[in-house]
């Protein structure tokens, strides 16, 4: 029998905390194992919890949802820890920020239940988890003029094909999407995909995402 997704909640409301959690333990495949109120706190109950998905607050006190997720899931992390950020705005800068420091998807706080639950397994499986519309807002909106001038010098490692979906990923587009837009088969993108996320040396499709917009490839 395989082991329940251990999760940590954060948020700095409680109720919101209480409510999250009610949710989580009570599905048979996930528990809660801990829950606390600010970044700092997050940090530490992780090293020593080990939960497979920490369900991650943006603005909080002491240490915000950010620079805890860097802390966790971030470039040279000896041993990352998967992060789903839930966030009231959609148009939120610090959530592309959030991308950026390691997390593997983000969440509406007033999406239903039942996306919260998938998002947690999704995120839990090593999959990342995008909300395509506000994809498009969000990193659109940010990458621009966050994106360095370095980042757009040097040869891509992709073929032309492989470009050409990765704008489609970060155009939002599922694989389906992708499969329909390209007439080729949902078998055919997942194999472009892992050879993108491969060659490019990326997590998920997040990075995939923030990839392209700081390159340039998509404006």
């Amino acid at each position: 029998m395989t082991a329940p997704t251990r999760v940590l909640v954060c948020d700095d409301q409680a109720l919101i905390r209480t409510g999250f959690t009610t949710i989580i333990d009570a599905q048979p495949d996930m528990e809660v194992v801990g829950e606390c109120g600010d970044g700092r706190a997050a940090v530490e109950l992780a090293g020593r919890l080990r939960p497979d998905v920490v369900v991650m607050d943006v603005r909080m006190p002491v240490l915000d949802g950010i620079e805890a997720t860097r802390l966790l899931a971030g470039a040279g992390v000896a041993e990352p820890v998967k992060v789903l950020v839930v966030t009231t705005f959609n148009l939120d800068e610090y959530v592309y920020e959030a991308l950026r420091a390691g997390a593997s998807g983000f969440l509406l706080k007033d999406a239903p239940p039942g996306q919260l639950l998938h998002g947690i397994r999704t995120v839990a499986t090593g999959a990342a988890l995008l909300a395509p519309e506000v994809t498009r807002q969000l990193v659109g909106r940010y990458a621009a003029r966050i994106r360095p001038a370095d980042d757009t010098d040097g040869e891509s490692p992709l073929t032309p094909r492989e470009l050409e979906v990765l704008r489609l990923i970060a155009d939002g587009r599922s694989n389906s999407e992708i499969a329909a837009h390209l007439v080729i088969s949902q078998e055919t993108v997942k194999t472009y995909v892992s050879r993108i996320l491969t060659k490019l040396d990326l997590r998920d499709r997040v990075q995939a995402v923030v990839y392209a917009y700081r390159r340039g490839l998509v404006t």
